[in-house]
């Protein structure tokens, strides 16, 4: 018989489960996410701020209001609760943001240093209202609304007991600076640096006062006319303060005896040379650094960064050069879900260089992964503010003073800001190649800048090739040159073939007195000693397309052999592709340097990696050592215009200086006797001259070449070059005797080629 339900029973129960059913929507109210509870608080907090703010500001104020100010907050701080609710009302701001998960990044250093400021500047509020009554208790401020309120009086009171009152007011100043340091992210260095800079500016400015001052000098108008009018030139010879006020006036290259030929080497051969001062000639940089909170934020965006990319890594060091500045990442560990830890591969770290790019919003960023020698990847990321390297910092460093060479050259400091430099005769040949604009001919000033301030005109000789007729043409007039700036491009393969046979004669001489190198012939040749030649072409690439067999030729023939014979080459280029930088090219120079390049393309012509895409520009170049793996980053020396003209000027007033030393060169010849030539530049081409038979008064190929031209009805000199096979010299030497004939026309221009004015049917000996 079934039983019946009991009524009691099915009550409870009912009770039962509603009680159930509320505890769980409590349960539910009260298990909100830490996010939401952030949220909660924030908005309760700024709103708690910002009503304490308006009814401070406000004529009418509630009860709460009054007891908030009266009873809380101004006995509780005293003057520095103005500060409280604006404290308040960040803190809330900062609890909303994190809430909604768009916290903005703090540095505890700075709130910290905020607090402490605080504490000081309560303090010293309370040590203040002491001045004014040194009797007055802690509880009789506080009721009067005075002071730093309690918090002020109870530091106060606990410093006084330990140091006395005067101790207790340098205690809380130090707290102040120590306090201004932290929120502020400078430096104790820096600060006393500027402290230290205060100083001296108050004291010279005091001892200006202080000095008498003299009475202005009257001068006659006409005295001071006379002395303007009169020319004040500055010697070699002169003092450095004297050449550093006044800039010296150009000398004029137009008249006879401008280089350095054999009668100017006759007239100056008892002249001692002199070398110019750097310190005279070139100007120091101009050093920045970043702020040490500039550092810690981009150390925070990137291990940040890193770790919400999956690729978690920790800053480890940081080397800040003139432009960039390099982070040193260790890759950290991940987590799998087996619970095994893998370390993050190198490879991750650096295909993230867009993504830091981003984070860090920089212009580019370079990964070198790894750092050579080092166990962390390198992140360089650009400075806010670059710093000049000037070329008389790296001159007079350690690592530039250490090469005990005559062809040191200063090539500028690396992302740790230290001095860069290299011995030309180790190189021992250069090249240089970049973008129009990144700072390739800046490189290849600051590089004879280098040699002419090591070098006399007996140590070094220079041979100078500028088809832009704009970078290398302010050479002309010192001593060291060859010849005059080659411009004209039909020149350079001639000059470049003087310079192997230069090198075939010293290595006859060499044979002769038993040695290997230059500087086992100069050891034994005493006063005669051999010249090192250096050989600067500004562009490469023009050579390439005018005499592209002859050229490349040539180089490389000097490339390979010139080195023994102190010849050595640095060549540079806009156009870094694989037809002006050829394979045969690139390996004779195993010393290369790459300034920024439109694409990855060009970088790994020069570089045979990629990288050079990536710099910045201004002088920011990778420099790849013979005897080094990896490319080495650095900031180039800047050499400026002003520089530049105080040493060609210098160089220019000694080869006059020597002229005039040399008198007998410069005498009037006496009765009877032939007078004296001139002193000129010794050209390049007497030589070859001499060496080579005077053509023959007709080519004998010319007949052929005039019956090809009229069977073809066309004429040029790659024409005569392909079907006669004969060089470039000799085929534009027969396209001149045609013209000259009357068989072709002129040059019409551009490609086109020449019009042959013979038709085909006419025979050669018909015409008049």
């Amino acid at each position: 018989m079934a039983r019946k339900p009991n009524s009691r029973t099915g009550s409870r129960n009912s009770s039962a489960s509603k009680r159930s059913a509320r505890r769980a929507r409590q349960a539910s109210f009260l298990r909100l996410s830490s996010f939401q509870w952030a949220i909660i608080s924030g908005i309760a907090l700024v709103s708690a701020a910002g009503t304490a703010i308006l009814s401070a500001l406000s004529i009418s104020q509630g009860s709460l209001t009054t007891w908030m100010w009266d009873e809380a907050i101004w006995p509780a701080f005293g003057y520095g609760g103005v500060v409280v609710p604006v404290a308040v009302g960040l803190t809330g701001l900062y609890l909303v943001l994190w809430g909604m998960e768009q916290s903005p990044r703090v540095s505890w250093d700075r709130v910290g240093g905020a607090a402490i400021l605080f504490l000081a500047i309560e303090g010293l509020l309370h040590l203040l209202y002491l001045v004014r009554d040194p009797a007055a208790l802690v509880q009789g401020i506080v009721a009067r609304g005075k002071g730093g309120g309690y918090l002020g009086g109870g530091l106060v009171t606990m410093l006084e007991s330990g140091v006395g009152r005067v101790g207790a007011f340098l205690l809380c100043i130090a707290l102040a600076g120590i306090g201004m340091v932290l929120v502020s992210g400078v430096s104790l260095a820096e600060l006393g640096q500027v402290a230290v800079t205060t100083l001296n500016s108050w004291r010279a400015r005091w001892r200006a006062q202080r000095r008498p001052r003299p009475a202005p000098a009257v001068r006659p108008v006409a005295v001071e006319q006379q002395v303007e009018a009169e020319p004040q030139l500055a010697r070699p010879e002169d003092k450095p303060e004297a050449t550093a006020k006044a800039e010296p006036e150009p000398v004029d290259t137009s008249q006879p005896g401008l280089f350095y030929g054999d009668a100017v080497r006759a007239a100056a051969s008892d002249y001692t040379w002199e070398l110019p001062r750097v310190e005279d000639v070139l100007q120091r940089g101009t050093e920045v650094s970043a702020a040490d909170v500039q550092i810690r934020e981009q150390t925070e965006i990137i291990e940040h960064t890193l770790a919400s990319l999956g690729a978690p890594g920790r800053v480890v060091e940081v080397n800040q050069g003139p432009v960039i500045t390099q982070y040193g990442v260790e890759p950290q560990y991940l987590e799998q879900r087996s619970g095994r830890r893998v370390k993050v591969k190198v490879g991750q770290i650096n295909s993230l260089a867009d993504d830091l790019a981003l984070a860090l919003a920089a212009k580019s960023i370079r990964i070198e992964a790894p750092v050579p020698g080092r166990s962390y990847v390198g992140i360089e990321v650009p400075n806010v503010e670059v710093s000049l390297v000037s070329l008389r910092d790296v001159m007079e460093s350690q690592p530039f003073t250490k090469i005990k060479s005559p062809l040191s050259v200063g090539l500028g400091q690396d992302v740790s800001g230290h001095a860069i430099a290299a011995d030309l005769a180790q190189m021992p040949h250069l090249l240089i190649a970049g973008a129009t604009g990144s700072g390739k001919s800046v490189c290849v000033n600051s590089v004879v800048a280098c040699l002419l301030l090591q070098n006399t005109p007996e140590q070094l000789r220079l041979l100078m090739v500028d088809p832009k007729r704009v970078e290398l043409t302010s050479y002309n007039g010192i001593p060291h040159l060859l010849m005059p700036v080659i411009v004209d491009l039909e020149k350079v393969v001639g000059a470049l073939q003087w310079v192997t046979r230069e090198m075939d004669a010293r290595y006859r001489k060499f044979a002769e007195a038993g040695v290997r190198n230059i500087e086992g012939f100069n050891r034994q040749a005493g006063g005669d000693k051999l010249p090192f030649i250096v050989v600067v072409v500004d562009e490469l690439a023009d050579l390439m397309m005018i005499a592209p067999d002859e050229t490349e030729r040539t180089v490389c023939r000097l490339a390979q052999m010139a080195r023994a014979t102190g010849i050595h080459l640095i060549i540079s280029t806009q156009r870094p592709s694989v037809d002006v930088v050829t394979g045969l090219i690139k390996a004779n120079f195993p010393a290369r340097i790459a300034f920024a390049v439109a694409s990855s393309t060009d970088s790994r012509v020069i570089l045979d990696t990629t990288g050079a895409e990536r710099l910045l520009g201004r002088g920011d170049l990778l420099f790849v050592r013979p005897d080094a793996a990896q490319p080495l980053r650095m900031q180039g020396c800047y050499v400026s215009d002003r520089e530049l003209l105080r040493l060609v000027d210098y160089w220019r007033r000694q080869r006059v200086a020597a002229v005039q030393a040399g008198k007998a060169a410069r005498e009037q010849p006496e009765e009877g006797e032939p007078p004296a030539e001139p002193a000129v530049q010794q050209s390049l081409w007497e030589e070859v001259i001499e060496i080579e038979p005077e053509p023959a008064e007709q080519d004998p190929m010319l007949d052929e070449a005039i019956a090809t031209v009229r069977q073809l009805q066309k004429a040029s000199v790659s024409l005569l070059q392909r079907r006669l096979r004969v060089g470039y010299t000799r085929a534009a030497r027969l396209i001149d005797e045609m013209e000259a004939r009357g068989v072709v026309g002129p040059h019409p221009g551009g490609s086109r080629q020449r019009e042959v004015l013979l038709p085909a049917e006419e025979p050669a000996e018909d015409q008049a």
